[in-house]
C-alpha cells in the first residue's frame, strides 16, 4: 500500500464500501467471470487508479462503477500492465494457461 493512501484504506467509509462491493460481486472474480472462469477474488480493485491527486475524490475512490472484485493473478495482471489474459477457456470448457 502507498503511504498516501494509508490513510484511506484504512478508513471505515473504505471498510463499509469494500464490503458493499463484495457482497454486490458475490467474492467472485469480475475479470475471470468475464472470461468464462469462476474463481473467488481477495481484492476490491479500483478501475480508475487512486493517486495523490484523486485521492480525496469520492467519485473515484468510493464509486461502486470504479471498483470490481479480482484475484489475485487478475490484479497482478491489471497492474503490469499485460494486455492479453493468463487463462482462456477451451470449446469443451477446460482451462487453457497461457505462457
Amino acid at each position: 500500500m502507498k503511504e498516501y493512501a494509508k490513510r484511506f484504506y484504512k478508513s471505515q467509509t473504505w471498510q463499509k464500501c469494500r464490503e458493499q462491493i463484495w457482497q454486490r460481486d458475490k467474492g467472485l472474480c469480475q475479470e475471470c467471470l468475464k472470461k468464462g472462469l469462476i474463481k473467488a477474488g481477495d481484492t476490491v480493485h479500483h478501475i480508475i487508479p487512486i493517486t495523490p491527486m484523486n485521492i480525496d475524490d469520492a467519485s473515484i475512490t468510493l464509486n461502486p462503477d470504479n471498483l470490481e472484485t479480482v484475484c489475485r493473478d487478475c490484479h497482478a495482471l491489471i497492474h503490469s500492465g499485460r494486455e492479453r489474459p493468463r487463462y482462456k477457456v477451451d470449446e469443451l470448457g477446460r482451462v487453457i494457461i497461457e505462457e
